[in-house]
């Protein structure tokens, strides 16, 4: 351990580098370039991760949508062709059947899965929309970002009202926005009746599945302004955070195929969406992405110290004579071992070190540019200071490792033989 705190040993360190400032310098980059590409990588990768993760914030990412379609095979003495329907009563009976399902919310909707949007009005100036007869519940599917009011409540479905939330682009339209003229307690006319507004909601751009060009009113009131009785165009299924989603998906459907006599082997009778599932997809990517990086910036870094070995082996075989009077001064075979060792400990620490730098600088970079840009999937990108930590112990322990092929070398030298070499 005296080495460490010999005044002499840095001092000969540094002067073996100084000497050799190019080697030395395109030494370093192998090691360097390593971490810089781990640490840049890594942290690129968690900041797609967070990305997403506020991308996706407020939205039950475990979320099946459901729809009705046509049967596709006879069954039962029913022809194909047969169009199916989704009930509000349909509700319980999924929630009985699938003991694995969270929650359920209906949805009816003018200008949403191919029909066309409901004309809407207010002091002489009209507009198409999509219009969205939703459940309170349905905020917590997709919780509404609200910058006036508030959102559709239970008393708002029970007695029917004429209430409306109302998007960004529709508030714009409607009212003077330039001078924040507040909407709420205001009407629109929708289908020749008065929807008083209660909230206006801005949508994530780049967010999933919603637009600020739509008009939520409640479920009640838009099935009893288009007699819609109790059918309903789409359920948003939530299942379990411990359930499988692909399971519950098949579960659903077989529920609903059996209660409409429709054949366990018809794939069109209902529509589904399993966001769940693309959501792991996703996930998945992005764990495949930070595990790509440690792997390919720990090769780099082992290529990087391999070359370091390199470089020592020259810099011993040039400092053969150098070596040999230290021999022959009464050095110690360990003394000389210990000493290549060190340097080949400080080139790997140091240049680790300015790759870890660089690759920091250039995530807050990254981190800067893209501050507010929502649309873009990539926020805070850090990397886990615990994987640096060990990265750098390991390149220490490589450097030791390979570090100890030119110190054997430089061990083996017999000090004769070093005097003699020219």
């Amino acid at each position: 351990m005296n080495i460490l705190f010999s005044k002499d040993t840095w001092q000969e360190i540094y002067y073996s580098l100084r000497n050799n400032k190019l080697r030395t310098f395109l030494t370093m980059i192998g090691v360097g370039w390593g971490m810089f590409l781990y640490v840049s990588l890594l942290g690129a990768a968690k900041g797609m991760e967070n990305g997403f993760d506020k991308l996706f914030s407020g939205f039950a990412t475990n979320t099946i949508f459901l729809w009705a379609q046509n049967t596709s095979i006879p069954y039962d003495g029913f022809p194909k062709g047969r169009e199916m329907d989704l009930r509000l009563s349909d509700i319980e009976l999924l929630e009985r059947k699938v003991p694995q399902v969270d929650y359920i919310s209906p949805q009816n909707s003018r200008g949403n899965f191919g029909s066309a949007g409901e004309q809407m009005s207010r002091n002489g100036k009209y507009a198409t929309y999509t219009l969205t007869g939703d459940s309170p519940i349905g905020n917590k599917i997709s919780e509404k970002k609200l910058i006036f009011g508030r959102y559709l409540n239970d008393a708002d479905m029970s007695q029917n009202k004429n209430v409306a939330v109302i998007g960004e682009e529709i508030y714009k339209n409607f009212f003077d926005a330039k001078k924040k003229e507040n909407p709420l307690g205001k009407s629109i006319n929708v289908k020749g009746v008065f929807f008083n507004v209660i909230g206006v909601f801005r949508v994530k751009r780049g967010g999933p599945m919603e637009n600020d060009r739509t008009v939520y009113i409640p479920l009640s009131s838009f099935t009893r302004l288009f007699n819609k009785a109790d059918k309903v165009d789409v359920f948003s299924v939530v299942s379990k955070p411990d359930a499988e989603v692909s399971d519950v998906e098949v579960k659903i459907k077989d529920v609903l195929k059996a209660k409409n006599k429709v054949s366990p082997d018809d794939t069109n009778a209902f529509g589904s969406f399993n966001l769940g599932k693309e959501f792991k997809k996703l996930t998945g990517f992005l764990d495949g992405m930070q595990l790509l990086t440690i792997i390919v910036g720990t090769l780099t870094i082992l290529a990087g110290v391999i070359a370091i070995s390199n470089i020592l082996l020259i810099t011993v075989k040039e400092r053969t004579k150098e070596i040999g009077i230290r021999r022959a001064l009464g050095a110690k075979p360990s003394e000389v071992r210990n000493q290549i060792l060190l340097e080949s400990v400080v080139i790997t620490l140091s240049s680790g070190l300015l790759g870890f730098m660089f690759g920091i600088m250039l995530l807050m970079g990254l981190d800067m540019a893209t501050q507010g840009q929502d649309e873009f999937p990539f926020y805070n990108p850090t990397v886990n200071y615990g994987n640096v930590f060990s990265a750098m112990m390991i390149m220490v322990i490589l450097g030791l490792i390979i570090g100890m092929i030119p110190a054997q070398r430089a061990v083996k030298i017999r000090p004769i033989e070093a005097l003699r070499t020219e």
